[in-house]
């Protein structure tokens, strides 16, 4: 049988179109005309002014928490159920993290939590430098809440959009209204541009600050001079005519992913002990990936019971991000959790399934086959 993959790039052929164009014109890196639509059509998109496409998200939160001016001895305070690509940077800096529980309405930053946090940190004079929320698995946090508690108390806010290019709260783009916005372009992501990353912000100075720090930040000069220290974070223009394919057939990817959503949660809720991730009524989530929980003290199986007999049906199944509170460098590194452990229960009960918007109706139903022939 052929393996069904969890969330593989998703190929038109318009990509190669462009792709072939960037050739023609000998433009492969690191800049051209490729670079400059893509970054123009995302912000577009998101309702951003400005974009600078870099080699990844991790190097996008890089930039927007030096620009944000974290630095040696500050709090970022940042969702533990994560990637850990959206954790480390703050740790490039000099700063420690501190990790706030989810809600189990969303699956998102609580922000009860952060309001009472804040409350608490406003009196004793130790407010963080920035806060990054995550939108996890697609599905946009309460940033109209977020926005607020950032304004009420002096701290900005870089929206973690990594995972939820296309995800909405009222209609408007997740992560509008942050000081900083990230994405992530990586291969298994809603859209590709192979490996990539953008930062967004309305400031056009941030913007023209992270353009330059990403590229070694190199002065105006017709020498190389430099007057601080900067990064090879700059994306290709290469792989960004694979990114403004990719973009113009966003709408119909997020379509069929959340297709490919709700044929899982109607097939597989049948089943007792099943439960599928939330949406609230504001929201718009990709569906980046389908997640489900599975209640032990109802189902027949167990989350690594389900792993393994997905896998040996050559199925790619994964449990749920991993808390970074629970992560041993972080352990180690005596960072805080703030929060009950909604999301430490996730993690031991949660998996995702196979969710690209390329999976056939015939792929999806083997994974509801084999997962139902075992309950």
């Amino acid at each position: 049988m052929t393996r069904i993959f969890l969330s593989p790039p998703h190929i038109s052929g318009r990509e190669r179109d462009l792709v072939d164009q960037v050739f023609e014109s000998n433009y492969l890196a690191p800049a051209g005309d490729m670079l400059v639509q893509f970054e123009r059509d995302v912000a577009d998109y998101t309702g951003f002014a400005h974009g600078v496409a870099v080699s990844s998200g991790t190097a996008a939160l890089h930039l927007a928490l030096r620009l944000a001016g974290v630095s040696q001895g500050d709090e970022v305070w940042t969702s533990s159920m994560t990637f850990i690509g959206g954790v480390s940077p703050i740790t490039y800096l000099g700063a420690t993290p501190v990790f706030f529980d989810l809600t189990p309405a969303s699956w998102t930053i609580d922000c009860d939590l952060l309001e009472e946090a804040l409350e608490a940190a406003a009196k004793s004079n130790t407010l963080p430098k920035a806060i990054v929320p995550t939108d996890l698995y697609g599905q946009a946090c309460d940033h109209a809440r977020l926005n607020e508690l950032g304004t009420r108390f002096g701290v900005l806010i870089i929206s973690d959009s990594a995972e939820a290019l296309g995800a909405m709260q009222n209609n408007v783009h997740t992560g509008s209204g942050a000081h900083i916005a990230i994405l992530s372009f990586n291969g298994n992501k809603i859209i590709t541009t192979s490996g990539g990353g953008m930062l967004l912000s309305d400031d056009g100075m941030i913007a023209d600050e992270a353009r330059k720090l990403s590229t070694q930040a190199r002065e105006k000069a017709p020498h190389y001079e430099h007057k601080v220290i900067g990064y090879n974070y700059r994306m290709s223009n290469l792989c960004a005519a694979i990114g403004v394919g990719q973009l113009e057939q966003l709408e119909d990817k997020i379509a069929r992913r959340r297709e490919i959503f709700a044929i899982y949660q109607r097939k597989l809720s049948r089943h007792p002990g099943l439960d599928f991730m939330p949406e609230p009524n504001d929201r718009r989530s990709t569906r980046w990936l389908t997640c489900l929980t599975i209640d032990p003290d109802q189902s027949a199986l167990s989350t690594e019971e389900l792993q393994e007999i997905c896998t040996e049906a050559d199925i790619e199944v994964r449990p749920l991000w991993k808390p970074m509170h629970l992560q041993p460098v972080f352990k180690e590194m005596g960072c805080r959790f703030v929060g009950p452990g909604h999301c430490e229960h996730l993690f031991e009960t949660g998996l995702c399934l196979p969710s690209g918007s390329g999976l056939t109706d015939a792929e999806q139903d083997r994974v509801i086959e084999t997962i139902s022939g075992k309950l």
